[in-house]
């Protein structure tokens, strides 16, 4: 079964939605609802290791966190000399063993095709990374660099909405599906329909039949709408 979740979990708009109650008790009642997460936060701070730690002492057998990597090494540095991001990273990753999900690489929009750099970047990930890489320039979009994914075992990034390209396109065991929102107008907006999320879960069941794991978060938080579209299409693909 699909693991399907949102992208962060800490959004003070969420009470009365998710959460009741103090901040401490929200990541118990996320998992009491869901069995995955996205880390956000991450990408704007790299969190100690003994951060990453402490979350998987809370996370129960079975939950996964996967995690976003920091904008220092896809913004600032667009993947130049990642070797002392990587190490980094892996530190922090290394904490979760056992609630451990993929690693998110979301790449700067303005940075363009560059394979070379892709391609030393992701040999020095170390395997169990499990990348999953989220492009936002169209140069992108290409079946050299789906081959280069493959032959890696990274995943390309479905991503749906906030402006960007929708390519079905599956280069890892793993599919990893990021929902942004579908409200044309506003960055990371709107509510999926129901129509809409019944259309993702028969994707879903169809990557799942040919093989593969599949994750999907919801990033469309305003007024609760992850959850309440992360809830819908959880149901829907348990029905």
């Amino acid at each position: 079964m699909a693991r399907i979740g949102t992208s962060g979990w800490v959004y003070p708009h969420w009470r009365g939605v998710l959460y009741e109650g103090p901040q401490s008790h929200w990541l118990s009642q996320y998992i009491a609802a869901f069995d995955a997460v996205e880390l956000n936060g991450s990408f704007y701070r790299w969190p100690a290791d003994a951060r990453f730690s402490a979350w998987r002492e809370r996370m129960p057998d079975g939950f996964q966190m996967a995690v976003k990597a920091p904008r220092g090494l896809t913004h600032a540095r667009r993947l130049r000399d990642p070797e002392v991001w990587i190490s980094r990273v892996t530190r922090g990753l290394h904490e979760l063993y056992g609630r451990r999900g993929p690693l998110i690489v979301q790449l700067h929009p303005a940075m363009e095709r560059d394979d070379a750099r892709l391609e030393h970047f992701l040999a020095q990930l170390p395997e169990w990374t499990r990348p999953a890489i989220e492009f936002r320039h169209p140069s992108w979009v290409d079946d050299a660099v789906f081959a280069m994914l493959e032959r890696h075992g990274a995943a390309y990034c479905v991503m749906s909405g906030a402006r960007l390209p929708c390519v079905l396109r599956a280069t890892a065991p793993l599919v990893y599906v990021r929902l942004h929102g579908p409200d044309p107008e506003h960055l990371y907006g709107g509510s999926y329909s129901d129509d809409d999320l019944a259309w993702w879960a028969e994707r879903i069941r169809e990557w799942e039949r040919g093989g593969h794991e599949v994750q999907a978060y919801f990033n469309n938080d305003g007024e609760g709408n992850a959850v309440r579209n992360a809830i819908t299409l959880k149901r829907m693909l348990e029905a």
